[in-house]
């Protein structure tokens, strides 16, 4: 029988834990963890999105910073308006929401964010701290992913892991994490050749190629354990889990599995972020 690898579960349990964290620090401090988020333009997908991490925010008794800033908004515009947020005291935590309009350079805008406060882990320099096991915040959906995989006791030392996604906020962090846990680690993408066959060599299978079941599910072994990152409108994710799910040692179902922990790393990290800044940690 395969495990559920249940991220709502998790990300409820931790929720509980969270609350007292911020309860303690309002007693103590007088002070509410704050997390700013920063959405450009009007896209409906992107706007949720945010809704929902303030809505996570609400629930554990932390506050968040909207900001919405106009589609024709330029990267020194946003700039400027990060470096603000850099600097104010009160926010501890700073979210750009992916993707920004595309005459916006992403790159230079996510990294004028102060590595202090990039909660969800995408700077460079959080990036390089964390592949070099320096501390650093990790971005959010790898790193749910190993809270996952730490909570349900799946072994990564020595096993071989195929992560099919190369971004560098999921597919690129998830590889160096694992590897960093001693698994063995092959990054693929849509475009790698033989990638039926390197998937059917995986102990553990991450999908993160945001391409709706990519991966089909005779490619994976048998007792393989299969993290599905992706979430897509169809209902379902990166790989077929259909036929996979019998046959896997545990799984992540789609939903409810990885996009659970995605937002509610983010909350722990705005939380972690908080105590470092109060000196608690």
């Amino acid at each position: 029988m395969a495990i559920v690898l249940d991220g709502k579960k998790l990300s409820l349990e931790s929720e509980n834990d969270f609350s007292k964290r911020v309860e303690k620090i309002k007693a103590k401090n007088h002070s509410t963890p704050i997390l700013a988020t920063i959405l450009v333009g009007s896209d409906p997908a992107s706007a949720t999105y945010v809704k929902m991490k303030g809505n996570a925010c609400k629930r554990v008794g932390m506050d968040s910073l909207k900001i919405e800033l106009d589609e024709a908004t330029t990267t020194s515009e946003l700039i400027k308006k990060i470096k603000e947020l850099n600097a104010n005291e009160d926010v501890h935590g700073i979210l750009l929401q992916h993707p920004v309009p595309e005459h916006i350079d992403e790159r230079s805008c996510f990294d004028a964010i102060d590595i202090k406060k990039d909660v969800d882990g995408v700077t460079s320099l959080g990036f390089g701290r964390m592949s070099m096991q320096e501390r650093a915040y990790g971005s959010c959906t790898p790193y749910g992913i190993m809270r996952l995989l730490k909570e349900y006791k799946i072994p990564l030392e020595g096993k071989s892991a195929v992560v099919v996604g190369r971004s560098p906020i999921l597919g690129k962090p998830m590889a160096m994490m694992l590897l960093n846990e001693n698994a063995t680690v092959t990054i693929c993408h849509s475009r790698t050749k033989n990638l039926p066959e390197i998937i059917s060599t995986a102990d553990i299978v991450v999908g993160a190629v945001g391409i709706p079941k990519f991966i089909k599910s005779d490619w994976i072994k048998d007792n393989a354990v299969v993290v599905d990152a992706g979430y897509h409108p169809e209902k379902c994710g990166d790989i077929d889990l259909e036929g996979v799910i019998s046959r896997s040692s545990a799984y992540t179902p789609v939903p409810g599995g990885v996009g659970p922990m995605t937002i509610n790393t983010l909350i722990m990290q705005t939380l972690e972020s908080c105590e470092a800044h109060l000196g608690l940690d």
